[in-house]
């Protein structure tokens, strides 16, 4: 059955059930006229009737009598019978007899008296049924004047029944008959209390500030459990007649939220039926828990005015925009169902109080989408943004998500316990650089699939801001990696895939790794132990500690929590600690360092060094002697604000030219530059680097010397010479000496960003700082290498602490609609702007 013939049928039944209640002219007479005799003897137990007495008719009581026989009909529909009873002459008895008692009606159920009225307060039909009614259900009906009467009432209802609470400027009026006809209907279901007392309706926190007008509260107090809280109320908008009423309280007595698993088209609501419009809040699995509050809280700001409707797309099959997550339905025939895309929660109450709200709505998404047909239509090469012009140019490519988690508000901390180490990943579905880590992401969740205690997940934190903001994520994107929901360690690398997918799997390994015999700490030097990691490329570090180190243990031992992720470490600190510290001239505390799977093994003594000193330390004997320098690793070799001697290749450079330069950079003179090599096949950007430093581009390959700190000159090694140590080592010494002419020289106009959003080198310098002087000591005529010194602390990985010692719970708003595409408009609109920040 249509909503439409549901609606006529209810509206038929309903009018046929208030017909008697309307007074109809020209009826049967129904007003009785007995003598005192024939009325007492025709008296009923449990019938109620309404007796004027009267020895005649006066000229002042013939109005009344008017009024009392038009309201015979409206009584006799409640079972009470109006009756005029003719006193004779000689009656002196006490309904006759008295003067004063001919100018009173009076209410009888059976033969026991229940009311006297005078007839100056039954001046009409309303006031006659309200009266009468008022009187016959005074049990059932409480009249309170104090708000301390009222609250007793809620306190003793609460968690039983629920309370109508009406306010009457006056009894008698056309509102108090209302209120009572409605108490007759539904006495049995509420408790209905009445008042009169201005100053209470204001006390029970109604914002109208006129009082001339009669009101009426739906305290929902079946609900509450709480004595100190008050009933949650919901007041009616209409004016207080007997429809209305009844409307009123048949939409209170719906479900709050109706769940749908039907085609919205077929589906027939109380609300709609009574003529007012229903709201689907569109929701999926993984978000069903919020979505279920989401529409609890919007029908709770909408009772009365429309109905909510939770509709999961994993059960219906709507043919829909996905970025659609509210749907109106209106009462009227033959109008279609319209899917929109709202920001939060009152947009979605603006649209059903404001109709107008809906054609503006329709009329932004219609601009939305041309702009988004003319965004596909020009040339990608326009944007200004290069993450923006990827994400934009995929943007249709679906990405396969199917292995990582989705969290949510509910599912996040139950998740980090289930697995030994949980990755998650914190972004914003709306902004481009999210997006684009999450691309790389998903390669690396199909890369790492099957291994054994490590889960990858992701929380949306334009969903779910509460989680966000309580795990202390304060940019994005932001990784973190949790042991058993315990400690977490931040990721502040590079977001390409190799280098996540070994921050992962490093961070699977204790850091430092306590090593119980000297096989198992040689076999780590070899790169062979753990397993686990024998298949990545890996710079091992195994500090050694006597039982008198114990200080520079603990600080060893806080630096590894720190670094866990990015560098592997050992400790060995048993009995025979002494020997193994002598294989490799050293006394502990000492760190042993191995490159190359053990090939060649550095001694470095260890010296009363504080815990950020240590991970400074290690994070500058991590680097290669002789690195290929790449977009990612540039940073790290930048921040030292040294000259450069780059070598320009082809390809992989040949064996004679990594001999050579490596042995310039153990050399003494290392300490005064960066020896590194750049593969343009591997890293094409240096081409435009070259075309940067010449007029033309040279031949391959080719060494540069660089101070992009310092004048910006650039010299050129001779191309007629072999590249050798002792040729560079001369070369440079003219360097010195001022003897050779640079090649170019660099603008000294700064290479800064456009704006300060994408000073990225900036952001890394600031999360990895310049590393502090400190003294090594190697195995043989291996010289010392100086790091530049630098105040203040290492902070590229933050140690957070456990759940239980961070800062409380900082809830989230509840008001965002988080369904199958939350807040999509929000993002849309971000995103455009993304390229003007």
């Amino acid at each position: 059955m249509s909503a439409q013939k549901d609606r006529w049928v209810f509206s038929f039944s309903f009018l046929l059930f208030c017909a008697s209640s309307i007074p109809t002219r020209g009826s049967v007479r129904l007003l009785q006229e007995l003598s005192p005799q024939e009325y007492f003897s025709s008296l009923q137990a449990g019938r109620a009737s309404l007796a004027y007495f009267s020895h005649n008719v006066s000229p002042g009581a013939q109005p009344f009598l008017e009024q009392i026989e038009n309201s015979a009909e409206a009584l006799q529909d409640y079972g009470i019978s109006v009756v005029k009873v003719n006193c004779p002459k000689e009656d002196v008895s006490r309904y006759c007899g008295k003067e004063n008692a001919l100018r009173k009606a009076y209410l009888f159920r059976g033969n026991m008296l229940i009311r006297e009225f005078p007839t100056d307060a039954l001046f009409d039909v309303n006031s006659i049924v309200a009266n009468v009614l008022f009187a016959l259900l005074f049990n059932e009906v409480k009249y309170v004047e104090t708000l301390a009467d009222l609250q007793n009432i809620e306190n003793a209802l609460k968690g039983r029944s629920n309370m109508v609470f009406a306010y009457v400027p006056a009894t008698g009026t056309a509102e108090h008959r209302a209120v009572m006809e409605a108490a007759f209907a539904y006495g049995t279901v509420h408790q209905f209390v009445l008042t009169t007392e201005a100053t209470l309706l204001k006390d029970t926190g109604n914002d109208e500030s006129d009082v001339s007008s009669a009101r009426l509260l739906f305290c929902h107090c079946q609900q509450a459990t709480d004595l100190a809280e008050p009933c949650r109320r919901t007041a009616m908008g209409q004016t207080l007649t007997m429809l209305n009423i009844h409307r009123h309280l048949k939409l209170m007595g719906a479900p709050l939220v109706t769940e749908v698993a039907e085609d919205p088209e077929k589906v027939s609501t109380v609300h709609l039926q009574l003529g007012l419009p229903l709201v689907f809040i569109l929701s999926q699995k993984e978000t069903y828990e919020a979505d279920r509050r989401t529409a609890e809280f919007v029908a709770w700001q909408l009772l009365g005015k429309a109905g909510v409707a939770l509709l999961s797309r994993d059960l219906v099959d709507l043919n829909i925009l996905l970025r659609s997550n509210v749907a109106l339905k209106t009462p009227d025939e033959g109008v279609p169902i319209k899917y929109l895309v709202l920001e939060d929660t009152d947009e979605v109450i603006t649209l059903v109080e404001d109709k107008n709200k809906i054609e503006q709505i329709q009329e932004d998404e219609e601009e939305d989408e041309e702009d988004e047909d003319e965004k596909e239509n020009n040339n990608q090469d326009i944007q200004d943004d290069q993450v923006v012009e990827a994400v934009s140019r995929d943007k249709k490519r679906e990405l396969p998500l199917e292995q990582i988690l989705v969290l949510t508000e509910e599912t996040f901390h139950s998740a980090l316990l289930e697995t030994a180490r949980t990755v998650v990943l914190f972004y914003a579905s709306w902004e481009a650089v999210s997006l684009a880590v999450l691309r790389s992401y998903t390669e690396v969740a199909d890369h790492l699939k099957g291994t054994r205690g490590v889960l990858l997940s992701r929380v949306d934190c334009w969903d779910w801001p509460g989680v966000c903001t309580k795990e202390n994520v304060t940019q994005l994107p932001t990784i973190k990696i949790y042991e058993k929901g315990e400690r977490s360690v931040v990721y502040n690398g590079m977001w390409g895939i190799e280098e996540l997918t070994s921050f992962i799997m490093l961070s699977r390994v204790s850091c430092p790794l306590k090593l119980a015999t000297i096989d198992e700490a040689e076999g780590y030097l070899r790169g062979e132990f753990p397993s686990e990691l024998s298949s990545y490329h890996h710079t091992s570090l195994l500090g050694v500690f006597s039982t008198a180190t114990s200080e520079a243990r603990e600080a060893f031992e806080e630096a590894g929590n720190i670094l866990s992720g990015h560098v592997t470490m050992g400790m060995y600190f048993e009995d025979d600690a002494l020997a193994l510290s002598r294989k490799y001239a050293v006394s502990p505390p000492a760190l042993l360092l191995a490159r190359s799977g053990g090939r060649s093994v550095e001694g470095i003594a260890l010296s009363k060094q504080s815990a950020q000193d240590m991970v400074r330390m290690i994070r500058y004997e991590s680097l290669d002697i002789f690195p290929e320098i790449t977009v990612q690793n540039l940073p790290r070799y930048l921040q030292f604000g040294k000259p450069f001697l780059v070598l320009f290749s082809d390809g992989d450079i040949s064996q004679m030219e990594s001999k050579e330069m490596l042995k310039l950079a153990k050399g003494r003179p290392q300490q005064a530059f960066v020896a590194c090599w750049l593969n343009l096949r591997k890293t094409p950007v240096g081409r435009g680097v070259l075309k940067a430093y010449f007029a033309t581009m040279p031949s391959l390959p080719v060494l540069v010397w660089v101070n992009l700190h310092a004048g910006g000159q650039v010299f050129k090694f001779p191309s007629e010479q072999s590249i050798t140590e002792m040729n560079i080592l001369s070369w440079l010494e003219k360097l010195k000496a001022g003897l050779e002419i640079p090649s170019s020289t660099l603008s000294e106009e700064d290479w800064k960003p456009p704006l300060p959003a994408y000073d990225f080198l900036q952001m890394m310098e600031t999360a990895v700082p310049e590393l502090p002087l400190h003294t090594s000591h190697r195995r043989g005529d291996t010289p010392e290498r100086h790091p530049p010194e630098s105040p203040g602390g290492d902070t590229a990985v933050r140690e957070e602490p456990s759940q239980e010692t961070k800062a409380e719970k900082v809830g989230s708003p509840g008001r965002d609609l988080r369904g199958t595409a939350p807040r999509l408009a929000a993002r849309e609109k971000q995103g455009k702007r993304h390229s003007k920040l």
